[in-house]
């Protein structure tokens, strides 16, 4: 099964593909999608959607798992990526049709079994995961990928995560 995870923001959203089966994950492809900041909400939104759509396209998912928005402290930042996320759930379900939701504390607990675990230390479990040499980069492409296996392995409860 092809799972495509999502890692939503504004400014750059990651996005990270893998494949799982019979138990074995393995990478695809990850990288980011970018927008400028002096370009407006509205146009940075539809380049969001642009980008979602290639990469649905290109990695033709089964299912998408998507981080869940934490609280931000800086409210402006907030609504901007929840704004992003809105553009990425309604691409998604679209475009899939089986979407899947984790908080970070669900990601933490899947890969470390610690729900307090650093970014550090969830960037060396992705690492370790897919068999990689370098943890990957950027961090909103590490943070997708980590997405993406905490549902590869958490893809048999898939019917309490699915939205």
């Amino acid at each position: 099964m092809v799972i495509l995870g999502f890692d939503p923001g504004l400014a750059t959203l990651g996005y990270g593909a893998v494949k799982s089966e019979r138990g074995k994950t393995e990478l695809l492809d990850y990288g980011v999608v970018l927008t400028p900041k002096n370009e407006n909400l509205a146009v940075r939104l539809a380049m969001l959607e642009e980008g979602i759509n290639k990469v649905i396209e290109t990695f033709r998912p089964e299912e998408i798992a998507v981080e869940e928005l934490f609280f931000a402290k800086n409210v402006t930042t907030g609504i901007n990526v929840a704004h992003a996320r809105g553009v990425l759930l309604l691409t998604a379900i679209k475009k899939c049709g089986r979407l899947y939701e984790y908080t970070p504390l669900q990601i933490k607990q899947a890969l470390t079994g610690y729900g307090r675990a650093d970014k550090n230390q969830i960037q060396q479990m992705v690492k370790t995961f897919l068999r990689l040499k370098a943890v990957p980069k950027p961090d909103d492409a590490a943070d997708a990928l980590a997405v993406a296996l905490t549902h590869a392995q958490t893809s048999k409860m898939g019917g309490l995560f699915s939205i």
